[in-house]
């Protein structure tokens, strides 16, 4: 069973950064893609940054260059890196992996962009 543990969630003030890790409990490039996913309250969840095994990677439009997506193989991490926080960027966010037919879920790091 594959497990997906996020980390690195927290307070943040606007303009301010924060990294995301997720640990994989297998080796991340035996999954097709992995990414983040976000969800604040009464929205759907949403995609924020997608990495697939060779190295494509997608962003949802609201990201305009203020994250990154990167990996650390030999660790099985993904990382989410985030910059120019702003107040709407506040949301849990969830690790996702994709292996074939199958996809799996963290359980998700809530991020709050307040002063």
């Amino acid at each position: 069973q594959v497990q997906l543990v996020e980390s690195g969630g927290g307070l943040v003030q606007p303009g301010g950064s924060l990294r995301l890790s997720c640990e994989a409990s297998s080796r991340i490039l035996d999954f097709t893609a992995m990414g983040w996913y976000r969800q604040a309250p009464g929205k759907q969840r949403e995609l924020a940054a997608l990495l697939t095994n060779i190295g494509f990677t997608k962003f949802g439009d609201f990201v305009k260059d203020r994250f990154a997506i990167t990996r650390d193989i030999a660790k099985n991490i993904l990382y989410l890196q985030m910059y120019q926080l702003k107040s709407e960027d506040s949301a849990v966010y969830y690790c996702y992996a994709r292996q074939e037919g199958d996809e799996y879920w963290g359980q998700g790091t809530q991020v709050t962009v307040s002063s």
